[in-house]
């Protein structure tokens, strides 16, 4: 069921990803919807008013109505919000939101990678992990860390379904599994 979720917020961004490209504003809208599923994702009450079968349409489309302007000012966001509650879907807000940034950096020629730690790595490292990380998909990189002690050493960057791990903990595995075979 989630990757069929995924696929239709797939389809979804895709359709507000080409209004804005048409519009000439596609970074602004990505900005706006994810500024939305942020808020949707962090207000329970939120979450609550607009998933709730009991509540009635109109009254989940009066809250939405309120909340829209503070979020999200542009037509093409409040419409694409809509169209979501409308259609019983607006549970796929963060899954838009994510597949709306990947169009968006594909796009620009750019990749996300999530750089992951034992400890927090200096301005000088990151530097060398994101230029290593360019040469290797000849795109632009833009990094988020994560800190993870469980890694013992090392990093493991991921970007899309590419994972490169340097991780301590990896190498003293694959250590354990050929003295033991």
């Amino acid at each position: 069921m989630a990757a069929l979720g995924g696929s239709i917020a797939r389809r979804y961004a895709k359709a507000l990803f080409e209004i804005g490209v048409a519009e000439g504003n596609y970074e602004k809208l990505g900005q706006e919807l994810e500024d939305l599923a942020r808020a949707y994702e962090s207000s329970a009450d939120l979450r609550l008013a607009l998933e709730n079968p009991v509540v009635k349409p109109s009254e989940k489309a009066a809250i939405l109505k309120a909340v829209l302007p503070r979020v999200a000012p542009s037509p093409s966001v409040q419409r694409f919000a809509q169209l979501l509650l409308e259609r019983g879907r607006i549970t796929l807000l963060r899954g838009a939101a994510r597949a709306y940034r990947e169009l968006a950096d594909a796009r620009a020629g750019q990749v996300r990678a999530t750089v992951t730690s034992a400890t927090p790595l200096g301005p000088a490292e990151l530097d060398r992990v994101r230029r290593a990380l360019e040469a290797r998909t000849s795109r632009k990189v833009i990094l988020q860390t994560a800190v993870d002690p469980a890694l013992i050493g090392g990093v493991v960057a991921r970007v899309g379904d590419l994972v490169l791990d340097g991780s301590v903990r990896t190498q003293l595995e694959e250590m354990r599994h050929r003295l033991l075979n």
